[in-house]
């Protein structure tokens, strides 16, 4: 592998698709840059031809998983409106707890990432953090503004880039959950319900009508991800 020849771009790629595993493992301070090199089949000098430093690579690792992500593009089409607001949710709990085929694997090391980062500095969560805000939250926020205008919406005291925060949090906190095999929570019900009940207890929590969450349970699923 290490005589094989590529040009630079693809070189960077087969850096990146061979770290990011090895961070999602050990994370960012326990992977040291021979064991990044050995992933990639790469002398170091050569890893540091195309990334700096670590976090140079971590950093890229962060852009192409944000750039690459169809979910965030697919975001900018949609209208401000109560259905946006509650697709978004419903949409977001079951990409992190359930997946698809294709994806899974993938969203699976984007969340050990996460968790190695927060045990760590906290510099990638943080900056996958910031990449994504301005795809959703200023949508999401204007949604709820909607659905309050149209009475879908409770008007109850608080911040609506916050209230998406707190769905996230949910969604994500279930996502941990399940990372092992066989889960850590001793959940009562198949999935597919788990998630349904945590997008309505989420919605409740933002302040939707009941009626409207019902209304929702039977609307088709937001088409995000990659066909």
């Amino acid at each position: 592998m290490a005589n094989t020849r590529l040009d630079s771009d693809d070189r960077r790629k087969a850096i990146v698709d061979a770290a990011v595993p090895l961070f999602a493992r050990k994370g960012f301070a326990g992977t040291t840059t021979r064991e990044l090199a050995a992933a990639a089949g790469v002398s170091e000098a050569l890893l540091f031809r195309h990334f700096p430093s670590k976090q140079s690579l971590y950093r890229e690792i962060l852009t192409l998983g944000c750039e690459g992500d169809p979910a965030l593009h697919k975001l900018a089409t949609l209208p401000a409106c109560t259905e946006t607001a509650i697709g978004i949710v419903r949409f977001m709990v079951r990409r992190f707890v359930l997946g698809g085929e294709a994806e899974r694997g993938e969203m699976d090391l984007k969340m050990r990432l996460m968790l190695h980062s927060i045990l760590e500095d906290g510099d990638y969560a943080r900056e996958l953090f910031s990449a994504i805000t301005p795809h959703v939250v200023p949508l999401f926020a204007a949604s709820m503004k909607a659905a309050e205008a149209a009475g879908d919406l409770h008007l109850v005291a608080g911040n609506h880039a916050n209230r998406f925060w707190f769905a996230h949090h949910v969604a994500a906190m279930m996502a941990f959950a399940f990372l092992p095999r066989e889960g850590i929570v001793p959940y009562e019900g198949a999935v597919d319900q788990l998630v349904d009940d945590a997008s309505d207890f989420i919605l409740r929590g933002i302040g939707m009508r009941e009626a409207v969450i019902a209304t929702s349970r039977a609307a088709p699923p937001l088409q995000l991800a990659a066909d």
